[in-house]
């Protein structure tokens, strides 16, 4: 673990920009209720809380910046803004009007974007537009149609989104005017309809599934009637993604613990099961090695599974290449970052590893402290609401750069080397250019937590 920092609130979402030059910024989401007796009162108003009074939803929207000047904080913060409580965020893979897009799902039942602009030496984030779903509703989910980058850039632009009354909405993107449009919206679930997700390779299919616990497909041509209904989930289906490198894969997780792989072509039965020790809250195929998937699974921390062989091989399950887990916590935000590392020249090589402060024996060891790994808890499923509400007792206060954590297996020489920043011989890129000379076994992610309010920066080495 590279970074650990204090959201102040639960943290639910955490997203990092997939454009080209902007690849440092990651956004995180937080999620927090704020009980009637909890309202600031003012002077004039000194009655005692209704019990019948709604519980406030409140929401913070972080943006930090990757730097590289500073190994034992790299993740540094650049804006905060308090909005509604957020439930789902996602950035769009292309620019509209020259500007990157962040869409935000939040509890005050509406889709927002916010337009990533320059400021000085720095960014922030601007309103652009936003959208109304429905009254008395939440915002739970939103997806972009662009999640596969070579998609053709004459395709519409196209946003799905979900609520908690189980109904989805199909939006358009325009560059000019309103912005977001309305264009269709249909009963999907009988409950919370808790993510929706396009097909990345046919635009025109969304996914979505719910907390009846149905896997549901759907022409938004002809939205009334669903393509399909699955309930091979055995509990509420809340995270869904299309591959981006693979035409017929969709990777879809449960509170019911497990990670299933499709071939949307026949979604009788699924490729492959992976069993998991937590609720799949959110999924995420690598950005450039097609057959990683990363899950926030909730009390069973995140993993990070190589469905390789569950592809090509038609095995039934797939292998977990890495797994943590944190104590009194829920890991509700996981994404990979789209920076890479890639091999210098040799000179320049040599002077970087002349002038690391790694090339102390003393000063490795000392860093060692910024790697963790530890134990949770086991929970049911509870609802949203609920887990916001929860005090957390007994968390440990999160602090910069992760102390506190406690190991429970020997620190290797590969444990070491990932928990800083840098490798020696490589430098961060953000642009594709790179790619040639990358070294693509080195990975950034995030992952963020109910409970213990914390944002987490990893580096994993998959060599």
């Amino acid at each position: 673990m590279l970074q650990a920092v204090d959201t102040e609130h639960t943290a639910d979402s955490v997203e990092w920009c997939p454009l080209e030059g902007c690849r440092r910024l990651l956004a995180c989401g937080t999620y927090q209720l704020r009980k009637p007796e909890e309202q600031p009162a003012s002077s004039e108003d000194k009655r005692a809380p209704d019990a019948d009074e709604p519980q406030v939803r409140l929401g913070r929207l972080y943006l930090y910046s990757l730097s590289e000047d500073s190994c034992a904080c790299p993740l540094v913060e650049i804006q905060r803004k308090d909005t509604a409580a957020i439930l789902d965020m996602k950035w769009c893979h292309v620019p509209v009007a020259g500007h990157a897009l962040l869409g935000v799902a939040n509890a005050g039942g509406s889709i927002e974007l916010l337009r990533l602009v320059r400021s000085e030496n720095t960014y922030m984030l601007q309103p652009f537009s936003s959208f109304a779903l429905e009254k008395q509703c939440l915002a739970l989910s939103l997806g972009w149609s662009t999640g596969r980058a070579s998609s053709a850039s004459d395709q519409p632009l196209k946003v799905i989104s979900s609520d908690s009354r189980g109904q989805l909405h199909l939006l358009k993107v325009t560059e000019a005017g309103p912005g977001l449009q309305g264009v269709a919206t249909w009963q999907a679930h009988h409950f919370e309809a808790w993510i929706a997700a396009f097909n990345y390779w046919q635009t025109e299919i969304v996914y979505s599934g719910g907390d009846d616990g149905l896997l549901k497909g759907w022409d938004t041509r002809t939205p009334n009637t669903s393509v399909f209904s699955s309930k091979r989930h055995s509990m509420g289906v809340c995270s869904i993604q299309s591959n981006p490198h693979w035409e017929n894969l969709l990777a879809t997780g449960s509170y019911d613990e497990h990670v299933l792989l499709w071939d949307p072509r026949n979604m009788q039965q699924p490729l492959a099961d992976m069993a998991v020790q937590g609720g799949v809250w959110r999924l995420r195929w690598h950005p450039f090695h097609r057959h990683l998937l990363l899950a926030a699974c909730m009390h069973g921390g995140f993993r990070i599974f190589n469905c390789q062989k569950a592809i090509e091989e038609k095995q039934e399950a797939f292998t977990v290449s890495a797994s943590y887990t944190l104590p009194n916590s829920l890991v509700y935000g996981a994404d990979w970052s789209w920076l890479h590392f890639h091999f210098l020249p040799q000179t320049q090589q040599s002077l970087q590893l002349r002038s690391s402060p790694y090339s102390d024996p003393g000063a490795r060891t000392a860093d060692v402290v910024h790697n963790r790994k530890a134990v949770g808890q086991s929970l049911g499923p509870p609802s949203f609401d609920r887990l916001a509400d929860h005090e957390g007792e007994g968390r440990t206060k999160p602090q910069s750069g992760g102390k506190g954590w406690t190991s429970v297996q020997p620190l290797t020489e590969d444990m070491k080397s990932s928990s800083r920043l840098h490798t020696p011989g490589t430098k961060i890129c953000d642009g594709n250019r790179c790619l040639e000379t990358a070294n693509l076994d080195i990975n950034l992610l995030a992952t963020c937590s109910f409970y213990d309010h914390v944002l987490h920066l990893w580096k994993w080495d998959n060599s």
